[in-house]
């Protein structure tokens, strides 16, 4: 019998054995390149699978050539990495979904270098002994914040914990109900708060919270005052919310520190890069903030890390408690974030040298001339079914960074032809689903009757080309 005629599915008893299996040639390289164990065990298992069917009655392929074709496809998605870099067209800077900030080269290069062995991660070289990992980025942090020292740890929401925890355990923490917010994942303040041992009280209202509210509230066991930047939203219209300096200025009346939860990490005027102002860190502490937490994979444009900057004897504090530890960072978010506030040290090459900052600050004619040079790319790609134009567009920062703020951009917009068909929608959807299939995912968005990309965060238009020819179905 040829290896490729499919076998009767009455006759269980032609279904090749594992050993005759692994004797074919594709299985024999598949076992040399990735070893024995994992063949093996997906080899059972899609015999396993090909005899419950049988038994069902079912029509199966069970010829050598099927079989050895699904199990190598088997091992091949077994060895297939889940993360994968994809090419994010959604017209959001800063994803959350998708990483977030892509990282400057520097970057990248300095998290190689430590990856491939040992490093002085928590090792003073100068003395020749132990050291502390918050060494190789305090300087730094504290050169560009202002602040007196400063720490790291994994995230933000995990800075808010340890700020918390330290300073307001068992304790009571008066908060802005306007500030009260749910970030990504519904991470809610509250919750966070609850976590580490402090009382939440509420003052003010959702829009409007004076310094009076803030005074009615304090007693004998309130920790510590803190406000928190409202990240994914902004209240308009008849508001107030209390200054900075006034919030420190009660606080220490009190002898209490004050805390910030600033969110997004801008360390340097966005303004002057032509975007809308974001309150910096610097500018934080200057108005009396005595910590003040915030992301460094947001507009500080570098790897996923909460960092705390502030007075020296409250970092002090903050790094003998033990969360500390269980939130602590491993070298290579350290080399990432040191390679990255280095790139701060030059202000004139650094918007070209930072992702982030790069992006945000695309000129619109870049972005139009890449949407030219690859419509007639994609059109001819995609066929007459489908129409191809090019489109203004906004998309925004992302990540709770300037949440109101959009950024005006250039996209391609795919329509199925005739407009106003039925079954448009269903189209769309299996056209976007091609496109997150090729080897490089591209993730648009579907909008009324057409699937967008912003082709703003698209500068490898080369390789983002190239596979065009594997895209499969509409």
């Amino acid at each position: 019998m040829s290896t490729t005629d499919p076998i009767s599915t009455q006759n269980h008893g032609a279904i090749p054995s594992l050993d005759r299996l692994l004797r074919e040639p594709v299985l024999a390289q598949l076992l040399s390149r990735t070893g024995r164990q994992l063949v093996l065990e997906e080899a059972r298992a899609e015999l396993d699978q090909l005899r419950g069917n049988l038994r069902q009655g079912a029509t199966a392929d069970a010829s050598l050539d099927g079989l050895c074709r699904r199990i190598e496809a088997r091992v091949g998605a077994v060895l297939q990495m889940s993360l994968q870099p994809v090419f994010n067209l959604t017209g959001t800077i800063l994803h959350t979904n998708l990483g977030r900030a892509p990282l400057a080269e520097e970057a990248i290069e300095a998290m190689s270098a430590v990856a491939r062995g040992a490093t002085n991660l928590e090792f003073d070289l100068a003395k020749g002994k132990r050291g502390d990992r918050d060494d190789h980025v305090e300087d730094w942090l504290c050169r560009l914040t202002g602040a007196e020292a400063a720490t790291v740890v994994n995230n933000n929401a995990a800075a808010v914990l340890l700020m918390l925890n330290t300073l307001a355990n068992r304790r009571e923490v008066p908060v802005s109900r306007g500030e009260l917010i749910e970030i990504g994942g519904a991470f809610r303040m509250p919750e966070i708060m609850r976590r580490a041992g402090c009382r939440l009280v509420e003052v003010g209202t959702t829009n409007r919270t004076h310094l009076r509210d803030f005074s009615e509230a304090m007693t004998p066991r309130t920790g510590t005052l803190m406000k928190v930047h409202t990240s994914n939203y902004v209240v308009q219209g008849f508001t107030a919310e209390v200054p900075d300096t006034d919030l420190a200025a009660l606080a220490h009346d009190h002898g209490l520190p004050y805390i910030v939860d600033l969110g997004s990490g801008a360390l340097i005027d966005m303004e002057a890069l032509g975007l809308p102002h974001e309150t910096t860190v610097r500018e934080t502490l200057g108005q009396g903030a005595d910590l003040v937490s915030f992301s460094g994979d947001k507009l500080l444009g570098g790897p996923q890390a909460g960092l705390i900057a502030g007075r020296a004897e409250l970092i002090a504090r903050l790094k003998k408690n033990p969360l500390k530890r269980a939130l602590r960072v491993d070298k290579m978010t350290m080399a990432a974030l040191a390679a990255t506030l280095r790139l701060y040290a030059d202000p004139d090459t650094l918007k070209t040298k930072l992702p982030t900052l790069r992006l945000l600050t695309r000129p619109l004619a870049d972005i139009q001339a890449v949407a030219e040079r690859l419509r007639p790319i994609l059109q001819e790609r995609l066929g007459e079914g489908l129409e191809v134009e090019i489109a203004p567009c906004t998309g925004q920062i992302g990540s709770g960074s300037l949440p109101v703020e959009s950024l005006h951009s250039i996209g391609l917009t795919i329509s199925p032809l005739p407009r106003g068909k039925r079954g448009a929608g269903g189209k769309l959807k299996r056209l976007a689903s091609a496109f997150r299939a090729l080897p490089a995912p591209v993730l648009g968005r579907i909008t009324g009757d057409a699937l967008h990309f912003d082709l703003r965060c698209l500068e490898d238009e080369t390789a983002w080309r190239a596979q065009l020819s594997e895209l499969r179905g509409e």
